[in-house]
């Protein structure tokens, strides 16, 4: 039988954990893993994600493992703001979807106690800083940054090469239409 308990004392201050990387770094997987140990404690979690992003499933984050936890799907960073509320950890997926508001968001909640942590490409296809990623960065109390393998060379890899000829800076894609490159194969790519 489950007690109900008393969470009050659970709240001395928030937090703002980022983990950034490229594609296949690992960054939802060890999103994932964060969300799970909370709920494991006990904690009242909430997880999101940007409703554009439906590869794997439309109600929840995927790792490329195929590992996955129940998200909210939300149309813009207010959302989670709205939709937080009694949180004592929040997760957010593929940040670099959000709009700007996302950071005074994640700094809102994290004023107010919660841990926030937040999974999301760093940068582009093309190497430069994408979307909220960068400011979320700066203002986080923890930055994890995550690499995956090059698929050229072996060596540790921090690009997302774009296999195709698509401009668009955000092209959702998996294995087919992106690579993990390091900075010697993607400069010479």
């Amino acid at each position: 039988m489950f007690l109900e308990r008393d969470l009050s004392h659970r709240r001395p201050g928030g937090s703002i954990e980022v983990i950034a990387g490229s594609m296949f770094s690992g960054k939802t997987e060890e999103l994932i893993r964060r969300m799970r140990r909370a709920q494991f404690a006990r904690q009242k979690v909430e997880i999101f994600k940007a409703k554009i992003d439906i590869r794997y499933s439309e109600t929840e984050v995927v790792s490329h493992d195929e590992n996955s936890i129940p998200s909210t799907p939300v149309d813009n960073s207010a959302a989670v703001l709205l939709l937080s509320g009694g949180c004592e950890v929040v997760g957010i997926d593929e940040a670099q979807f959000f709009d700007k508001g996302l950071v005074d968001v994640c700094v809102r909640l994290a004023d107010q106690g919660v841990r926030v942590i937040i999974a999301g490409l760093d940068m582009d296809f093309k190497g430069k800083p994408f979307g909220p990623m960068p400011e979320l960065m700066a203002v986080a109390d923890y930055v994890t940054k995550v690499h995956a393998i090059c698929m050229r060379c072996g060596s540790v890899a921090q690009f997302s090469h774009r296999l195709s000829d698509n401009e668009k800076q955000v092209m959702l894609g998996e294995k087919n239409d992106y690579e993990p490159l390091c900075r010697r194969c993607y400069n010479t790519k």
